[in-house]
């Protein structure tokens, strides 16, 4: 490696800002509900998220994602996320995190620009939508026509580490042109591999999932309490310290 790679960390809270701080990331997408793959944060949630990372710290990309499940939206979902758009960079947000498809799984492309329009100007990537799409290369060249600023890709597969091959081919697609992400099950043993890919940035969430069990029981079965995940500090040092190493 003859570069650093910028790292971004998903996060749900101030704590895991501050741990991205840390580690040396660059950006962080800030999420909640991680386990479901990711919703659009609370309002207090980014401003306290804001406030961790201040002025020396890494940016705060919001994730704007009104539910869980797929990315066909209709047209009630789609206000709610232009809304959520406008409010995150209101708010302070370096940049936001969206995407949709149509009903064919195609991007939908006159969703994502009106997600874009609403960012002001600020930075946009597509989200791993595109790995839902049956021709991620010709869905990172529309994204860089629609003028994102990245994507965020496993190249298709559940994990990252086994979309290699079409993370290179994203990669020379884009043609320097538009950002590659690399995301989805990065590890300490697959991120300098990724990093050799060409990728502009790598992805992870470096969580770890916390129980709660004192032994009481509260409400029913169905009340939902249970476990809940958290940015793990020494799973993201130890990813950092790999490509650290692996660009030495």
């Amino acid at each position: 490696m003859t570069r650093r790679l910028a790292l971004e960390i998903a996060v749900q809270d101030p704590a895991g800002v501050r741990i991205a701080a840390e580690v040396g990331a660059a950006r962080v997408e800030l999420a909640t509900a991680l386990a479901l793959g990711g919703l659009t944060p609370s309002p207090a949630t980014q401003e306290l998220a804001l406030a961790a990372a201040g002025a020396d710290g890494p940016e705060v990309h919001v994730l704007i994602r009104p539910r869980a499940g797929g990315f066909h939206y209709d047209a009630d979902e789609l206000a709610v996320a232009e809304r959520d758009v406008r409010h995150a960079i209101a708010a302070g947000a370096a940049g936001v995190v969206i995407g949709a498809l149509d009903a064919e799984g195609r991007l939908d492309r006159d969703a994502v620009a009106r997600l874009r329009d609403a960012a002001d100007g600020a930075s946009v990537t597509l989200h791993r939508a595109i790995d839902m799409t049956a021709d991620p290369v010709a869905t990172l060249r529309a994204a860089r026509e629609l003028g994102l600023r990245r994507v965020l890709t496993s190249g298709g597969a559940s994990a990252a580490i086994d979309g290699i091959d079409t993370l290179r081919a994203l990669v020379a697609a884009a043609e320097g042109r538009i950002e590659v992400m690399a995301g989805s099950g990065v590890d300490v043993a697959s991120a300098p591999l990724l990093a050799a890919t060409g990728v502009d940035a790598l992805h992870f969430s470096a969580k770890r999932a916390v129980t709660e069990d004192g032994g009481v029981r509260m409400g029913s079965a169905s009340d939902g309490v249970g476990g809940y995940e958290v940015t793990d500090r020494s799973t993201a040092l130890a990813i950092a310290e790999a490509l650290a190493q692996s660009d030495r």
